[in-house]
């Protein structure tokens, strides 16, 4: 085996207190393999292409309609908006209690509906390039008081309104719009009571049944789906044994023939390889369950400080909320997520979406609208998307250590992001080989993690032809964004 010194000549400097990011080191030939401690690109090795799973939930208007962020989330180029607990903890939009104000109305006159703000939120989710999930139901409630997380009174009232608000968005009704929404999802979490559902497994199951066969009747083109649970199951001595009312739901929508063209589920957990090892247990139970056809959607998922809920609850104290959402918006946030969504190109599902994409807690923005470093994990992966082809990158460690890099249109440009979620080596080399062109290469690093943003500015500098390597300090938790040009 050879060794090649690499030359190069560093704009950019070196970064203050002490944290160097990217230095010139002696690299092995790539025959060598991944070694211990080291990444290794090949970009002369084409993978399927990448998943664009960075779907969010929420759109760019805030509540009270004094914060939007239509071009922070436009940067993203989010796939696709799932829209619930929009405008929480007061919804005025998209809930049928916000659309259709007067439960007693009649469904079938325009003038019992208030499209008003609704019209508003969904042009807006629209303007950022995203495809829509819209939720028919209602968002979460905390409050002990719960005013309208209870089965409809009249359930084909309930799916005349339903059908009243597709009309209204895809056929122009009551001076609608053309926007050819497809996924339509029937409520949030109903095994999560009272908060989200005050009534019985029974009474969800029939909700679903009978607003799943009048949405598949009026239009057999849109996409119906539920039941959106928070618990799917628990893994035990390996297995997956899925909770009571999913085991349930699946077996009485396959024997009543109930339509299911996406089985939707969240996951919020500290620990990457757990959305993965879910996505493919979902996956094995929607096929094993006579569903093989149906999409799998995880449609909530987000970094969960410690695996534990307290934090954020009633009982915790000001100090520990605070420090609490700290955590789920700062580093360890930003590089779980970035970590997830590569690691999430392995799983077996049609759609994901984080939770979520709006202002406050749980989100990608500040109350003020100001971007978090979670926001800049997204953006990243969104840079990935850039590159139409997927080049091999060896050395990654599931739920510690994770890259994926792609190559541009042109060929001209590699970009490659590296996530340090929980890997104790915090220096590593990377190992470019198979590049598709000849002669000196530019490269710039810009990191998140250890009070830097990915708009800071980018350590850069230029490698001679040859073979390159770079040494990258990635304390855990940070990611670094590396974009290789030829000159």
């Amino acid at each position: 085996m050879g060794w090649g010194m690499v030359r190069a000549t560093a704009r950019g400097g070196m970064m203050r207190h002490g944290r160097a990011l990217v230095k010139v080191v002696m690299v092995m030939a790539l025959a060598s393999g991944a070694a211990s401690g080291q990444l290794v690109l090949r970009a002369d090795q084409l993978l399927p292409p990448l998943r664009a799973l960075h779907g969010i939930n929420k759109g760019p208007l805030a509540p009270g309609g004094l914060v939007e962020v239509t071009a922070a989330q436009t940067a993203l180029h989010p796939p696709l908006t799932r829209l619930h607990d929009c405008h929480w903890p007061v919804p005025d939009v998209v809930d049928i209690h916000a659309v259709f104000p007067n439960p007693q109305a009649d469904p079938s006159r325009p003038e019992s509906y208030d499209f008003r703000q609704t019209d508003a939120y969904i042009a807006a989710v629209r303007a950022t390039g995203a495809k829509v999930l819209y939720r028919l139901g209602e968002s979460i409630e905390h409050t002990p008081v719960k005013r309208f997380a209870h089965p409809p009174a009249d359930t084909e009232r309930w799916v005349q309104v339903a059908l009243g608000i597709i009309r209204h968005y895809n056929e122009g009704w009551a001076n609608g719009h053309q926007w050819g929404i497809r996924y339509w999802e029937i409520w949030n979490e109903p095994e999560n009571r009272p908060s989200c559902w005050s009534g019985t497994d029974d009474d969800y199951y029939r909700l679903y049944a009978a607003a799943s066969r009048a949405i598949r009747a009026h239009d057999a083109r849109l996409l119906v789906g539920g039941p959106s649970v928070g618990a799917s199951g628990w893994f035990r001595d390996g297995r997956f044994e899925p909770t009571e009312f999913v085991a349930t739901f699946l077996r009485r929508a396959r024997d009543g023939n109930w339509p299911l063209d996406f089985f939707s589920w969240h996951c919020y957990t500290n620990d990457p390889t757990e959305l993965v090892a879910r996505s493919t247990a979902v996956r094995q139970l929607l096929d094993q369950s006579g569903h093989a056809r149906s999409e799998s959607h995880l449609n909530e998922w987000n970094y969960l400080p410690d695996a534990d809920w307290h934090g954020g609850s009633r009982e915790a104290t000001p100090a520990e909320r605070e420090r609490y959402y700290q955590r789920m918006s700062g580093d360890e946030a930003a590089t779980f997520v970035a970590t997830a969504l590569l690691e999430l190109q392995a799983a077996p599902l049609t759609a994901a979406n984080l939770f979520h994409g709006e202002v406050g807690p749980f989100g990608l923005f500040t109350e003020q609208g100001s971007t978090r470093p979670i926001y800049d994990a997204v953006l990243a992966f969104a840079r990935l998307l850039d590159g139409p082809t997927r080049l091999a990158v060896d050395g990654a460690v599931p739920g510690k250590l994770a890259a994926v890099a792609t190559l541009a249109g042109d060929r001209r440009s590699v970009t490659l992001l590296v996530t340090n979620y929980a890997d104790a080596r915090e220096d590593l080399t990377l190992t470019v080989g198979g590049l598709p062109w000849t002669g000196a290469t530019s490269y710039e690093v810009r990191r998140v993690g250890t009070g830097q943003r990915l708009s800071d500015e980018p350590t850069q500098g230029r490698l001679e032809a040859g073979a390159l390597g770079l040494g990258l300090r990635l304390p855990r938790p940070s990611l670094a964004l590396v974009v290789l040009r030829a000159e």
